[in-house]
């Protein structure tokens, strides 16, 4: 009796670990240290992406737009972590459900703006950015990168508005999860963005996953950014 209730005791183990196992393995990482396997310049920016010390490492290009490493693969529900440390000085983001402007796009923001811009041009990456920055700033909300929306996050549209979360020339954790037209995200393990946006979720419900190094004033930088431990669990 005893070692039938120890054989069910052991078959109960190893299921409780199997699928431990299966959950664990639905993360899958999207930067194997080494290469840059899955990944490509958006159309638009001179920026520089290479494999550095086990990092995805962008440096700033004088009189290049913003510049994004772009996953080829699309995603739409999912978590998204990662570690990334920022220059002081430099501006970056990670994109999500992001993609290069086509004619549609366009021709949509020219009419619902009223007007072209600098932003309104074919191949411009474009769609929601959680913001990476240092302290104090925005870093963590949501901006509608290139979409003529400003900040989709309502917390920077205040001028005055800032936060500390990021621990500055240090690594930081981000936790990105973006469901239906729900969009949250923490920083170092505190919440910074708890957004429902139904409009950007509409023309953004999946896109590519994009690495920011962001245009620099002439005179200035270079600046560096650098990723590690990319990792992601779709939904």
């Amino acid at each position: 009796m005893r070692r039938l209730a120890f054989m069910m005791f052991a078959t109960l183990v190893i299921s409780l670990s199997a699928t431990h196992s299966i959950a664990a393995d639905d993360w899958v990482a999207l930067f194997d240290g080494k290469t840059l396997d899955g990944w490509q310049k958006a159309d638009l920016g001179k920026a520089e992406y290479k494999v550095v010390d086990g990092t995805i490492y962008g440096k700033t290009v004088e009189g290049s737009p913003n510049t994004f490493l772009a996953s080829k693969k699309q995603y739409g529900d999912f978590e998204l972590e990662f570690e990334v440390k920022v220059h002081d000085k430099l501006n970056s983001g990670c994109q999500i459900r992001s993609r290069g402007k086509t004619q549609a796009d366009v021709d949509e923001e020219a009419t619902r703006t009223g007007k072209k811009n600098r932003n309104n041009q074919l191949g411009r990456f474009h769609g929601p950015q959680v913001e990476i920055e240092a302290s104090p700033g925005q870093a963590g909300y949501v901006y509608g990168e290139a979409t003529g929306r400003g900040w989709l996050s309502p917390e920077p549209q205040d001028k005055k508005h800032s936060h500390d979360h990021m621990k500055n020339g240090e690594w930081n954790q981000y936790r990105i999860v973006a469901k239906g037209p729900r969009i949250q995200t923490w920083i170092n393990g505190e919440m910074v963005a708890d957004l429902t946006d139904e409009a950007i979720f509409k023309s953004h419900p999946k896109g590519h996953i994009g690495l920011q190094v962001h245009g620099i004033k002439a005179g200035t930088g270079p600046y560096d950014v650098a990723w590690r431990n990319i990792r992601i669990r779709e939904h």
